[in-house]
């Protein structure tokens, strides 16, 4: 049996400024909380602000649809 392929999406529900690491958790089923300390310590070290705000860009926002509501 063939294996849905996901995609990756920034989160409509776990967000705090564009969804982005509320998507990557999803998407790895970690805790989106791992990727938001990555990114404030990439912000201090390179240039994480820069790849945060590239990733909002190029990651489609999550539709209505496939969106997972707080009563699920």
């Amino acid at each position: 049996m063939p294996e849905k392929i996901r995609k990756i999406y920034r989160s409509r529900t776990d967000r705090i400024i564009f969804g982005v690491c509320g998507g990557l958790g999803e998407y790895f089923e970690v805790d989106p909380v791992i990727f938001r300390l990555l990114f404030v310590l990439f912000a201090f070290m390179a240039s994480g602000i820069l790849i945060y705000l590239i990733s909002a860009i190029i990651i489609p926002l999550e539709s209505k649809k496939t969106a997972k509501t707080i009563e699920d």
